[in-house]
């Protein structure tokens, strides 16, 4: 019961429209109905004209001059063409000794034994499509439980597993029901049924054929981020996304023109090259993308930065997340995400905070202008045997303090020191000690801080006289 209940629906779905098909169509084939089996509209010739010489036949729709499909249909309906006479003869044997049912026609001439064995076609179809279906999905099971999941049969099975099952099913209807088709030719020679399957044949094939190819770029895609996360440059990952794009969006568009000239009939070719003059006009239209689009291959090949950099660009300060052809994408400090045009990236100064090989501190510390010299000398010291080898110091950056200057309203000492490497959280530590350390040892000399400060003088006080000189010629 689960192995019919397994291939049931689907079979039962091909009858449906089957069935549907031939007796629908009874009012309108039965002028046809004993029409011979013949070959199939592609290889049929017209009546001799007057002079008694025959000339092809044109098709309903215009044929490709090449198709590139899977399958030629042309080899499956001659097989199909042996099949129907060979269903023919048998069916006619077989009506002498069991009776003339087994001959019955049922519509457009074709005989029950013949639609009984296209039905048994169409069950062998459905039963070889399940049984594929189940085996892929069982080896692939069996790779991915035995941690295989990024090899090259995973990865492969995997691309041909759904395509494969379009493929048994496009091909598999069409020569399963390919003896019928004889049975559907105009009295005029043409053959609508047969031009149609052939055409949605050769369609369905052609979409296999790309679907394959666009699912084996994934494959390359998966290989390529593989070998991505091995290098150190950054670099390669952000050039393997765009050949992954590039690759997908050829796939699409060379695959979008074969099935038009599948389905038509008609050379895309000539077509194509008509339109440079269109895509000159477009080029100029479009030359912000196109300037994009170089502003991409110069960051790619000049290399001003890397995914996951910190960057400021254009006004914006941020950790570069992806390089697409357009844009780059920046995740600024704040949370917000930023698209930047590459055309302006490149026509702009680049200040790559990621490549920094350390990180600089520069402060002014400053002291009242009442501090006596020699504690001066004293504070200057004390900063200097807090920095001596301090954490994060590189010996060709040793510290830097000097007692530099006046300020409007304090003594200026300044401080300079490197860290190694540019961890900035590593750094916001060892600050925080640095500064907590100078800040204890000025209490404990009584070195005090300046801050910004404004001293008024009042007229007469103890320290300063008021002097008063009376100008001449006034009287008090």
């Amino acid at each position: 019961m689960g192995l019919v209940s397994w291939i049931r629906k689907p079979f039962r779905t091909l009858l449906v429209v089957v069935f549907a098909s031939v007796f629908l169509a009874g009012p309108v084939g039965s002028a046809w109905g004993q029409t011979p089996i013949s070959a199939p509209a592609s290889q049929q010739t017209a009546p001799a004209d007057g002079n008694g010489e025959g000339a092809p036949k044109e098709p309903l729709l215009p044929l490709p001059k090449e198709k590139v499909t899977p399958v030629q249909t042309e080899k499956i309906d001659q097989a199909a063409q042996k099949i129907g006479a060979n269903i023919d003869r048998i069916s006619e044997r077989a009506s002498r000794r069991l009776g003339k049912w087994v001959d019955a026609k049922i519509a457009y001439g074709i005989s029950w034994l013949k639609l009984m064995v296209c039905a048994g076609l169409l069950f062998g179809v459905v039963v070889f499509e399940r049984l594929v279906r189940a085996l892929l999905r069982r080896r692939l099971q069996r790779l991915e439980a035995a941690g295989e999941k990024d090899g090259w049969v995973y990865l492969t099975l995997e691309t041909l597993h759904k395509p494969l099952t379009l493929f048994i099913w496009v091909y598999g209807v069409y020569a399963a029901l390919s003896p019928l088709f004889g049975h559907f030719q105009s009295p005029d020679g043409t053959n609508l049924v047969h031009t149609v399957a052939s055409r949605a044949a050769d369609v369905g094939g052609t979409i296999v054929l790309i679907w394959v190819i666009y699912r084996l770029v994934a494959v390359v895609d998966v290989r390529l981020k593989q070998w991505a996360s091995t290098t150190e440059s950054t670099i390669d990952d952000m050039l393997v996304p765009l050949v992954g794009k590039t690759l997908r969006i050829f796939v699409a568009a060379v695959g979008a023109i074969m099935v038009l000239q599948t389905l038509t009939g008609i050379d895309v070719g000539p077509l194509i090259a008509s339109l440079g003059i269109g895509g000159l006009a477009l080029a100029l239209a479009a030359k912000e993308s196109v300037a994009n689009f170089f502003g991409t291959l110069t960051i790619l090949f000049d290399k001003p930065f890397q995914v996951g950099e910190r960057i400021l660009v254009d006004g914006y300060d941020g950790i570069v997340e992806s390089v697409g052809f357009r844009s780059i994408r920046l995740r600024t400090l704040t949370g917000h995400l930023v698209t930047v045009p590459n055309e302006k990236v490149v026509n702009s100064p680049i200040e790559n905070v990621g490549k920094r090989p350390h990180i600089r501190w520069l402060t002014n510390i400053t002291i009242t202008y009442d501090t006596p010299p020699e504690k001066v000398e004293r504070a200057v010291e004390i900063i200097r045997t807090i920095l001596e080898n301090h954490e994060g110091m590189h010996p060709d950056f040793p510290p830097r303090v000097v007692f530099n200057g006046f300020n409007d309203w304090s003594l200026n000492i300044m401080v300079i020191a490197w860290y190694h490497p540019p961890d900035y959280w590593a750094y916001q530590a060892w600050l925080q000690k640095t500064c907590l350390a100078i800040l204890k040892a000025f209490n404990e000399e009584g070195i005090e801080f300046a801050f910004p400060t404004r001293t008024l003088y009042l007229a007469n006080d103890d320290r300063r006289q008021l002097k008063l000189r009376m100008l001449q010629g006034e009287t008090s």
